[in-house]
């Protein structure tokens, strides 16, 4: 088997284990204040790391040191209001709306970078926007604020961080090694959660079992081992490969809502599928733009 057909299932399992745990922590959140419940498995997550990469992560320079807390802080927040949001909204909603920070990417690069998108790709995200309307609006209530569940405002909010997350590790993977940026991210995320819990909510937490084996699942699976994961499949397939791998999470958490009785209305169903649309509209048309520039230059 080839380093890029393991890379793409390996990416795959990740994006499974991500969409099935936004059941799990939607459960745990009955038991564990989500700040708490944030600085507990990112530290776990972290911990794990320092052991398995702890050579790496004491050579590191000054400025993949810098590059590292710009990610771990994007990280932090993402995280942070994700998971409040997530107290908040369903999570088949919150699984879609994160899923959008896909689209969000090319819109910080042309703002931040100047680099031009295409009309279809600007198409693409008209067509995700109509889809988040219909999935976050209820039906009648038109564009007011008041008709927007704050737990799907705090998930955008958490949509913009993991773009600028995206971008960030990117840049920073031009630079430096995978292994001590990807393990100090987390632990500087880890920090700053543990700093922030105690003075942004009231701490709760019954240790409960399902409160545990959340913890281990998204510290241990769906933190340590798939951002590792990630940083090491993105050395063998190309970014816009992995945006559209990342994209079967809003699917899967979609199933495991389902499974576990959650039933969307056809108004959310088809707010879901044109966010879906929209985000591999634009993917799709972005590599194939991509592959006829390079035959292009291969061809002058």
């Amino acid at each position: 088997m080839s380093r890029s057909l393991k890379a793409h299932i390996l990416l795959v399992l990740v994006t499974f284990v991500w969409g099935a745990t936004f059941v799990q922590i939607k459960d745990a959140l009955r038991d564990i204040s989500p700040f708490l419940f944030n600085a507990v498995r990112m530290t776990l997550a972290a911990a794990a790391l320092l052991l398995l990469y702890r050579k790496q992560v004491a050579q590191m320079s000054r400025a993949a040191l810098y590059s590292a807390a710009m990610v771990g802080t994007f990280l932090w927040l993402g995280y942070e209001f994700q998971t409040s949001g997530l107290a908040l909204t369903t999570p088949s909603k919150s699984a879609f709306i994160t899923g959008f920070s896909v689209m969000l990417v090319p819109v910080f690069l042309v703002l931040v970078f100047g680099k031009r998108v295409n009309l279809v790709t600007i198409a693409g995200v008209a067509v995700s926007f109509v889809g988040l309307y219909l999935m976050t609006v209820p039906a009648g209530e038109g564009m007011s604020l008041a008709s927007i569940n704050r737990g799907d405002l705090l998930t955008v909010c958490c949509a913009v961080f993991f773009a600028l997350q995206i971008i960030t590790m990117g840049r920073a993977m031009q630079h430096h090694r995978f292994e001590a940026v990807s393990t100090l991210q987390i632990a500087i995320a880890a920090v700053l959660m543990l700093i922030v819990a105690p003075l942004a909510e009231q701490v709760r937490v019954v240790w409960s079992a399902r409160v545990i084996a959340a913890i281990l699942v998204t510290g241990l699976l769906g933190t340590a081992a798939a951002f590792s994961i990630q940083a090491w499949a993105q050395q063998f397939i190309p970014p816009t490969h992995t945006a559209l791998i990342f994209l079967l999470e809003p699917v899967f958490a979609w199933i495991t809502s389902f499974v576990f009785g959650e039933r969307l209305g056809w108004r959310a169903g088809l707010g879901a599928v044109l966010i879906l649309a929209g985000i591999v509209t634009a993917e799709l048309i972005s590599q194939s733009a991509e592959m006829k520039a390079e035959l292009g230059s291969d061809t002058g």
